[in-house]
Order: C-alpha cells, then sequence, then structure tokens
C-alpha cells in the first residue's frame, strides 16, 4: 500500500503522521529493551507536546543476532488474536546490554545493535553489527508512523473511528545494491525490490503476483532478514514507494518485527528457525516417485491397477500413490467417505496394491470445506463445526462446491471430529494425506467459535491450523518419522509441517520457470522440503515438457506426477514411445538416479532440517553469498551444499548456466570445469547441467538401485571429487539414523571406511 503521491504529497484521501522527534529513550528495568517516545512533530517547547500524537517505538533484545521492533499509536486497541506460534521449540536466554556514548543510546543482542541518535531532532535508529563491521539498515526521518483513510478533516471526527481506516508502517532502508528476496512463495522476479507485495493468501495460480504460502519474512543481501509478526494482511513497497526503503504496512494500531542478523544467509536462516520452527523429520520413502490419478480424470480401481502395473512393466517403481480429489463423492467433499459406486471396498483395494508390492504407500486427496449434499453436513451444521455467518447462519458459498460449509478449527470439538475422520482414513489404509486448498478464507460477516479471533489474521492463519491438525494425526498415528503431508496453502511457521507443493502450474516451460522461482523464494523463508506438478497441472503437456520437468521433478527434495484433466504416466504422454529419449526411458532414468542420490540426499535432509535450510530447491545465495552474481540467479539451484543443477526450458535442449568460483565436476561425463563464469550446453532428455562441487563426498547407491529405500552404507559408491584432507561426507540409514562420518585423509584415503558395508567402493573422480 502507497501512502504518499512520490516523495512529497500524500496520496489522495490519505493523511499521514510521522514520527519527527525522539523525545524520551526509556530503558525497561531487565536492561532488555529500550522504548523510545517520538512525537509527530517536533518538540522545541513545552507547548509544542500539546493537541500532538506520537508513536511508541518499542526495541528489544530477543536472542543473540535478533532485535524486535515494535511501532504502536494507541496502546489501548485490542491485540486480538491469532499469534504466529513462536519459539516452538523453546527461546535462547542470552544476554543484552545498553549502553550510551556519543554515538547514541545502544541496545546490544550479541552480535547485533540497535544505536539511537543522541540528537532528540534526529530521527535515527541504526542497525548494525555489534562490531562495527557492518551497517545493515536504519529507520529514518518519516519512516515510521501511521495513516487514515479517507483523510479526516478535523481531529473531532477521530473520536469515532467506526468509518476510519488506520494503519501502522515503518520504512528501512535499502543500500545501494541490495537485494530481497522470499516473501513466501513467489512466482514472480526473484529479486522483489520494485515490487508491491501483498501477503494475503490467494489460490491463484502460479502466473500471477498472488500466492497459495505467504510468508512474512524476506531475506537481504545485506546479510540480515526481517520477520513481520502478524498473520494479517500485510502489504509492502520493496523500493516500489521510495525507491530507497522497504515499507511495511499493516492495518491497526500495532506493528512489529524481528531484525534478523547473519551475517551469511545461513546463519539468517538458523536463527528464523529459531522463532518460527524447523520442518519435522521425513520419511526415506517419501522422496520417491509419487504417481496421482490426476484431479478431474475418470478413473476406479482397474485404472489405478493398470497404472501401477504399467509402471512396474516399464521398471519404474512408484513409492506413493495419490488418489485425487474423485475417490470422494461429488457434491460431497470433503466428508472423507470413498465413493461406494467406484470404490466398495476401499481397505481392500489399499491392501491389496500395497501387498503385492506394486506401491509402499498411499495417499488421498483432501480440503477444509464440507459440501451441504453430504449427510455429513448437517450434522456438522448442527454441532458447531462449521464457520458461521454473524446472524448465527453457516457461512456457505457455492465457489468449489455448491452449498460448501468450512471447518472451525478454532472449536475443539470440530477439531476432534476432524481427526476422528482422519483416523478413519488411517484405519483404512491411508498413509499420507494432500492437504489442498486452504486460501479462501472469509474475512467479512463471519464469527468463528472463538470469539476473540480477529477473522482478517485468521484468513493467512487458517493453513497454519489446518495443515497442523493433520500432520499431527500422522505422528500420532505412525511415529514422528513417518508423517509426511502434501500442502498447498501455508503461512509463515508452517514449515514444520512438511512439505509443500507448487500448486496450479500450467503445462509451459515458461510455467516451470514460475514455479522454479517460487521455489527458491519459498525456500528461502525456511521450508526445507517442496515439491512441482511435474509435466504441469493445467493443460496436456507435450512430450518435450514433459520429459524436461521430469528432470526438473526429480530433483527436487519430493516428486509427484500428478495434472488436471489428463493422467501423467508417460506412456499416454507420447503413445508410448520406447525409445531411449522417449517419455519412458526419460522418467525411468531419472526417477533411478535420485535412488542413487538417496545416501546424499537423506543425509543433506537432516543438515537441512537442523540448519532451518531448503535441501532443493536451494538458491545459489545460500551458499555462494559473495558472489554478487548468485543473488540474481533464478533458472538453477543448488541440491544440498554439494550438488548444482540448471534445468532446460527448450525443446533443443539449449541451457544457460552459471558455475561459482571452484572446480565442477559433471556428474554424468566427468568433465571439469571451472568459475566463476557463465556457460552453455546442449543436452538430450535423459541429462542436464548437474555439476558436482570440489571438496565434495559424494556417496550414492550402485547403479542397479531403484528404490528410495536401502541401506545407504551397504553396497555404495564413494565419489571424491577434487578433495582435500579434511573432506567429510555424514552417512545416514534409511531411518534418519547417523551412522557416522567419512572423512577424507592423506593421499585421498578414506578415514571410516569400516562404517560401509557390502561391496562399497571408492573413486577418486578428480584428484
Amino acid at each position: 500500500m502507497k501512502f504518499r503521491d512520490g516523495m512529497w504529497l500524500p496520496i489522495e484521501g490519505m493523511r499521514t503522521e510521522y514520527a519527527e522527534d525522539i523525545y524520551t529513550i526509556t530503558r525497561r528495568p531487565d536492561g532488555r529493551a529500550l522504548s523510545l517516545l517520538c512525537p509527530t512533530k517536533h518538540v522545541r517547547s513545552r507547548g509544542h507536546t500539546l493537541n500532538l500524537a506520537t508513536v511508541t517505538l518499542d526495541i528489544e533484545a530477543i536472542f543473540d543476532g535478533v532485535i524486535s521492533v515494535e511501532a504502536t499509536h494507541w496502546f489501548g486497541a485490542a491485540d486480538a488474536g491469532p499469534h504466529f506460534d513462536l519459539f516452538p521449540a523453546g527461546k535462547p536466554l542470552d544476554g543484552a546490554s545498553i549502553s550510551v556514548s556519543d554515538k547514541g543510546t545502544t541496545l546490544s543482542s550479541g552480535s547485533l545493535s540497535a544505536t539511537v541518535h543522541p540528537d532528540q531532532h534526529t530521527f535515527d535508529v541504526c542497525f548494525h553489527a555489534t562490531d562495527g563491521s557492518m551497517q545493515l539498515t536504519s529507520l529514518l526521518n518519516r519512516s515510521v508512523g501511521f495513516a487514515y483513510s479517507p483523510a479526516p478533516s478535523s481531529p473531532m471526527q477521530l473520536t469515532d473511528m467506526r468509518n476510519f481506516k488506520h494503519y501502522m508502517f515503518t520504512q528501512t532502508t535499502l543500500s545501494v545494491g541490495e537485494t530481497v528476496h522470499g516473501l513466501g512463495e513467489r512466482f514472480g522476479a526473484f529479486n522483489k525490490v520494485g515490487q508491491s507485495v501483498t501477503l494475503w493468501n490467494a489460490d491463484g495460480g502460479t502466473s500471477s503476483d498472488q500466492a497459495y504460502k505467504n510468508v512474512s519474512f524476506w531475506l537481504s543481501s545485506r546479510g540480515y532478514g526481517v520477520f513481520i509478526d502478524t498473520p494479517d494482511k500485510v502489504e509492502l513497497e520493496i523500493g516500489s514507494e521510495r525507491s530507497c526503503r522497504v515499507q511495511t504496512s499493516v492495518e491497526g494500531q500495532h506493528l512489529k518485527w524481528y531484525l534478523i542478523y547473519g551475517p551469511s544467509p545461513k546463519d539468517i536462516l538458523y536463527k528464523y528457525a529459531i522463532l518460527t520452527g524447523r520442518a519435522g523429520k521425513i520419511p526415506s520413502w517419501s522422496f520417491g516417485l509419487w504417481l496421482s490419478t490426476s484431479f478431474t480424470t475418470d478413473y476406479d480401481e482397474e485404472t489405478v491397477n493398470s497404472f501401477l502395473e504399467g509402471m512396474k512393466a516399464r521398471d519404474i517403481p512408484v513409492e506413493v500413490f495419490h488418489y485425487d480429489c474423485f475417490w470422494l463423492k461429488a457434491f460431497h467433499w470433503c466428508d472423507f467417505v470413498f465413493d461406494a459406486e467406484r470404490f466398495p471396498d476401499p481397505e481392500s483395494m489399499l491392501s491389496r496394491i500395497k501387498t503385492t508390492g506394486l506401491v509402499k504407500k498411499v495417499c488421498v486427496w483432501t480440503n477444509p470445506y464440507l459440501g451441504q449434499a453430504s449427510p455429513v453436513f448437517k450434522m456438522a451444521a448442527e454441532k458447531g463445526y462449521l464457520l458461521r455467518r454473524k446472524n448465527g447462519d453457516v457461512w456457505q458459498t457455492d465457489l468449489w462446491q455448491a452449498g460448501m460449509g468450512l471447518i472451525d478449527f478454532t472449536n475443539p470439538e470440530a477439531v476432534e471430529w476432524f481427526v476422528g475422520c482422519m483416523k478413519r482414513l488411517f484405519d483404512t489404509g491411508v498413509d499420507s494425506i494432500k492437504t489442498d486448498f486452504g486460501e479462501r478464507i472469509p474475512t467479512e460477516d463471519v464469527q468463528w467459535h472463538d470469539k476473540s479471533i480477529n477473522p482478517r489474521k485468521m484468513h493467512n492463519y487458517y493453513a497454519f491450523l489446518y495443515n497442523k491438525i493433520v500432520y499431527e494425526a500422522l505422528q500420532n498415528r505412525y511415529g514422528n518419522g513417518e508423517a509426511v503431508l502434501f500442502a498447498r496453502a501455508s503461512s509463515a511457521g508452517s514449515q514444520r509441517f512438511p512439505l509443500q507443493w507448487g500448486g496450479d502450474c500450467e503445462s509451459t516451460p515458461e510455467a516451470m520457470a514460475e514455479s522454479l522461482r517460487g521455489g527458491l523464494s519459498l525456500g528461502l523463508c525456511g521450508f526445507s522440503f517442496w515439491s512441482v506438478d511435474i509435466g504441469g497441472f493445467e493443460g496436456c503437456p507435450p512430450p518435450w515438457i514433459y520429459k524436461r520437468w521430469v528432470a526438473l521433478g526429480l530433483l527436487c527434495s519430493h516428486s509427484r506426477l500428478h495434472g488436471s484433466n489428463s493422467y501423467r504416466v508417460p506412456w499416454t504422454v507420447d503413445n508410448d514411445d520406447q525409445s531411449e529419449q522417449g517419455c519412458t526411458k526419460t522418467l525411468a532414468k531419472w526417477t533411478a538416479l535420485k535412488a542413487r542420490l538417496m545416501p546424499y540426499l537423506y543425509s543433506q535432509a537432516a543438515a537441512a532440517i537442523a540448519g532451518g535450510l531448503p535441501l532443493s530447491i536451494r538458491a545459489m545465495c545460500l551458499e555462494f553469498p559473495e558472489d554478487p552474481t548468485s543473488w540474481f540467479l533464478d533458472r538453477q539451484f543448488m541440491i544440498g551444499s554439494s550438488l548444482l543443477a540448471a534445468p532446460i526450458f527448450e525443446e533443443g535442449g539449449r541451457v544457460e548456466f552459471y558455475l561459482p568460483e571452484g572446480r565442477w565436476t559433471n556428474f554424468f561425463t566427468g568433465e571439469v570445469k571451472s568459475g566463476p563464469r557463465w556457460f552453455k550446453e546442449t543436452h538430450d532428455f535423459d541429462t542436464l547441467p548437474l555439476y558436482v562441487r570440489e571438496n565434495t563426498v559424494l556417496v550414492l547407491g550402485k547403479e542397479c538401485q531403484k528404490r528410495t529405500v536401502y541401506d545407504y552404507t551397504s553396497d555404495v559408491q564413494v565419489r571424491l571429487y577434487h578433495t582435500s584432507k579434511g573432506a567429510k561426507a555424514h552417512l545416514v540409514d534409511s531411518d534418519g539414523n547417523s551412522r557416522g562420518t567419512l572423512e577424507v585423509g592423506a593421499e585421498n584415503a578414506i578415514i571410516g571406511r569400516n562404517l560401509l558395508n557390502g561391496d562399497s567402493e571408492v573413486f577418486v573422480i578428480s584428484g
């Protein structure tokens, strides 16, 4: 939201007030916070204190490298929930200090400090490294304030606020060359400078400025991040109102955010994970290929069996089979009852496809809505399980399902009923849940069961509740390391409930690139695991797009074939072309490659969880923050810390990519290239630029390995890529348990070979 017309004028119909002075600085008794009383005009005499608004700026040391800033106009305004669930693993207890010098009053929180300018009439709060090595950002003149809409013509009008909207805003400075990234799964330009961004969950596909996953966190190339502590609608002008500032605004009387100092982006995400949480441990079977029925296709048990038997005959193992919407009866979504006409005995059906070895696990599609055609609707409405209007009616809409209602997750009894529905699915043989939708949450004329809830804040927060409830139900049934979702909507903290996928994309190369940008941005918000609809959701992909998307999708942390009104088994895409470059052989090769990578991937997954990092898709800037080019790369990514991949978006296989400083080895050919520089290559469908970073100890399954779950320490290949003494690889088993560390000693000798079993081999690829 913009408040000004250029630098000088207010926007018509808007009145803004800015903090001009820092009149008093009050220390909190525990020495961890400063409270700044900031009049909206310069106070040069006692008379100037009358008929004058103030903004209070509270600055608090949270833990090492993290400081919070809260701007408030009127303290009497209620700060209704819901509120983000912060510090889920506990809050660190770090020291803080306050000092005064000729430079001003400084609050320090370990490595990060905030210094308030000593001159009362100079509004300047500078955030900097405590050791003085780096100035991060500042709040300068006309950077903190509030706004009214419409503009009042007299102060007396504001004694009745019912006809006015009130906004709080702050503006942090942008330095020359600084870039901004994150803010959820955003499909536009990777660098957000110059953009207006609204954090408001919406079902808008992947080709607009809307997003399913709006996360109120952004990462700066200058060594800091900002987490905005509200699930409310947040509007950001990122160098788009004032080109040298990031403006954050929210409706209400309070605005709180945390500034997180790295200095490296990995350090920032680690600290952000302390605030909002890190991903749960995810099972190794989930890394295998997921096959879906697709959305509106016509299918029954016979169709499902034909898909799975066809994949087995083509030597493409399917780890998870997913039943999308029409496992349910039409108009009944989502009452959790299999359509009896298509699936008369679902428990036996699911048992058969597992015991025959066609598939290991089963996933079903759900959403938090309930169509009124279902007999369950009347019961849920009578018991108060559905969201109501202010007059007591059940809130209903015909958008999506006729007369549908929305589950009210603020009602404990509704949650208990919903979890009971999950348990019955688990009893039937369901192992995982696709938690679709959860974005179109109404905010007007609604009354939640918890009457303290602010409906506007509930809009984004609903996704967190929805996924938390389902994820914890899975944990309670299958164990903490076996729970896995396939979620679409998210907000800050939802990374705790993996995994997420990128939503409805078209079957085009442009949509591939959009999806990749979305994954990169979401990963920079602490989401460790992410997937995409291989082949694109909307439309029927031509064979070349399907195959290029297969390569991208199998290098994501998780891989699912899914579409809208057409199947995604490979033989339906290219008339069962059996050539080496056909869809079937291409899918088989990339599926097998991912299986071989599992010892590396699952070890890197543990590290990603611990650090609050994305596994894949990982933005280049996380690994190479000192390389300025890395902050602009949005057509390539890292898989963990050691593999670089560049998807191909052209039928002919031409691709341009960037290798940072160092020696890089082509995974497929062994060719070595040195960076930093750009390269061009041309590939068939069974390869792409996949390069191994120097000083990498890469543990792989043997070439015959096709499944993702096996012994990651037995019959493996250990490849040494330009390694020096001290290079390491951490070993885990398929349950995620640590098995020790391989380390390179003198002359490429491997310390810890006793950890390897069976016919394991060591190869010096380059040295």
